[in-house]
């Protein structure tokens, strides 16, 4: 699902609330064919202005049972996207029309293995443990946000240095 405009919104507790509708209605249809879900990407990190869309990362054990987690998600109207370039990250969209009860989301199911999974919890726990950085980050944001508000590839670039400055600090970097 590729973002149209850019809107960034200071911090909102509601997202908290938000992705835990989400992830129960995922783990009443997924039950034991899953390790876990977790909430990551800015909406994930108290006090961290963010696009108020959800991020989740479904995690198994690996891809043994990915075809059933599979079906599951399609039987639930999520349409698997494959990879979208990133290794053991695998995406799928839905029709936001289908699913008005639920904040925009994205959904992806990594193996526990998944290095994109391991950089996605070490980033926001450190976010969440270093207010200094979520302001500094959070500012970055809502100036791209009002600098680019149509045009996502900018407002990534943008970013992108504040996030590279942040992975140095953790050992993140590419």
């Amino acid at each position: 699902m590729r973002t149209k405009s850019v809107i960034v919104l200071p911090y909102d507790s509601n997202w908290r609330n938000e992705f835990e509708k989400i992830k129960l209605y995922l783990e009443r249809a997924l039950g034991n064919t899953i390790l876990g879900i977790e909430h990551v990407g800015s909406t994930s990190i108290e006090g961290l202005a963010a696009k108020p869309i959800i991020d989740l990362d479904v995690i198994i054990e690996s891809y043994n049972n990915f075809e059933d987690v599979k079906s599951r998600l399609e039987g639930l109207g999520y349409s698997y996207e494959g990879d979208l370039g990133i290794k053991d990250r695998q995406a799928f969209k839905y029709d936001e029309k289908q699913k008005t009860e639920f904040l925009t989301h994205h959904l992806y199911v990594c193996p526990k293995y998944s290095e994109e999974l391991k950089r996605h919890l070490t980033f926001r726990n450190y976010m969440r443990a270093h207010k200094e950085d979520v302001d500094k980050y959070g500012e970055v944001k809502l100036q791209a946000a009002k600098m680019f508000p149509t045009d996502i590839d900018s407002y990534l670039e943008y970013k992108s240095p504040c996030i590279i400055e942040i992975y140095k600090k953790i050992g993140l970097e590419k």
